[in-house]
């Protein structure tokens, strides 16, 4: 079983880096405040990097909040530095440090047709080996790497590449032989207000229903199962449908209905066509869409309205039972 969830585990980060460099990966956009997510994973990267490496961390105060995805934010970080520890065999310095600041400011292009907006800076600089011009000219491209064969996948930066772009963002690189690398994030200034999330819910304790009923749709059985037993055993009432003409009259007849939770990419009817007919009698009906990859779903700020949520595979059942709660805390239908 270890062996069988390791592998499931690795083809599924291939498949998220695979989806990133090409801008289609399915986010989950909130306000993110960086220098908390960065300082709450000092422990992971303390414990990543090697000990003969210097961990500095630089936050800035009054730091504004951004609009990305926190857990590809997390990643992103985590491979930066991962790539710093491997271009310091010998031991040096690693610092991440935040700041605000303008596109305008450096000699990034700003989005096409767009003004010079605000941005949250993030950069991760190390005192290794650097990279030559004709290196960082390749850096971003997919499957690119100057690790040995079966020591890299040439993802890692192409990854970060594609979640800076899909989060209207910039990724710029400076570097030379010997004397260390400098990779800077861009991301946009979120304007607003907005609960903040600072990083991943895994490992949270799993909190209990008061009998509110749920209806699962999905029609893979063994992700069927788990999820409606999972849920039954935390005191939900749950009602489950193989596929979406299933889940709509299920929809169609009278009983309460809390939450939906749907698959995207069902046979016949998809999950959001799905929702978009379940809300034409129930329209304050609230929907969790679970999926690995769907075309039309490539965002989740431009795939979803007001009451919808997503959460991507594969995920933690905690994750899955926290985005469960606190959108029926938020008001039933």
């Amino acid at each position: 079983l270890d062996t069988a969830m390791s592998s499931a585990d690795r083809a599924a980060a291939l498949t998220h880096r695979l989806l990133a460099f090409a801008r289609r990966q399915p986010l989950d956009p909130s306000v993110t405040d960086a220098n908390a997510l960065i300082v709450g994973m000092s422990d992971l990267l303390r414990r990543t990097i090697s000990e003969a490496i210097d961990l500095r961390i630089e936050t800035a105060p009054g730091l504004w909040p951004t609009l990305c995805d926190p857990h590809q934010l997390e990643n992103a970080i985590l491979n930066l530095a991962i790539n710093a520890r491997d271009a310091m065999p010998d031991g040096g310095t690693l610092t991440i440090e935040t700041g605000n600041g303008r596109l305008a400011d450096t000699d990034a292009a700003p989005r096409p047709g767009a003004p010079p907006d605000e941005y949250v800076r993030i950069v991760v600089r190390d005192t290794g080996t650097g990279m030559p011009p004709e290196v960082i000219a390749r850096a971003f491209d997919p499957f690119f790497t100057t690790k040995p064969l079966g020591q890299g996948t040439g993802l890692g930066l192409s990854m970060i590449y594609g979640f800076a772009k899909q989060s209207e963002g910039h990724a710029r690189i400076e570097s030379a032989v010997g004397t260390g690398t400098s990779i800077t994030l861009y991301l946009p200034r979120h304007h607003g207000d907005a609960d903040i999330r600072t990083g991943s819910v895994a490992g949270a304790e799993m909190r209990r229903g008061a009998g509110e009923t749920i209806l699962v749709v999905e029609d893979e059985q063994v992700v069927r199962d788990l999820i409606v037993e999972v849920l039954q055993d935390l005191g939900y009432r749950v009602l489950e449908a193989v596929d979406g003409l299933a889940g709509l009259r299920v929809l169609q007849t009278p009983g309460r209905i809390d939450l939906l939770v749907t698959d995207v990419g069902l046979p016949g009817l998809n999950g959001r066509q799905l929702a978009d007919q379940a809300r034409e009698t129930r329209r304050a009906l609230k929907v969790l869409f679970i999926t690995g990859y769907a075309e039309t779903a490539a965002s989740a700020s431009g795939f979803l309205d007001p009451g919808m949520a997503m959460i991507t595979k594969p995920f933690p059942m905690e994750a899955l039972v926290a985005r469960i709660r606190a959108m029926i805390e938020g008001g039933t239908a």
